[in-house]
């Protein structure tokens, strides 16, 4: 599970993981950033459309500039810099990701 120890959704996700004994292993962007491949990989699945947080408060703070004419070069150099502006959480399970959190996604996807 990727995402911010501070995170709501995080904390809800964890709990529901918890509770059903499911193993995970939780990565905290702040402290140890995202990589490259990953994030292209993520992208690669599910779009980075998906994965930017546009109503994050990274990026609701960033220049006007740097909102403005959004592709995927863009959006993935901005995540790249600052993680906190990728949805929470990402969870990897098999081959897919989930991307927020949602129980009934997690119960039907989640063994």
């Amino acid at each position: 599970m990727y995402g911010i120890t501070t995170c709501d959704t995080i904390k809800k996700a964890r709990v529901w993981l918890e509770s059903r004994d499911v193993p995970y292993r939780f990565h905290d962007y702040r402290a140890e950033g995202i990589e490259a491949e990953r994030l292209n990989g993520w992208v690669g699945k599910v779009g980075w459309e998906k994965l930017l947080n546009k109503g994050s408060t990274t990026f609701r703070e960033l220049p006007d500039k740097d909102k403005e004419a959004l592709d995927e070069k863009k959006a993935k150099k901005l995540m790249l810099a600052k993680p906190t502006m990728i949805k929470r959480p990402v969870l990897e399970v098999g081959d897919g990701i989930l991307v927020g959190f949602k129980p009934d996604v997690y119960e039907a996807t989640v063994k």
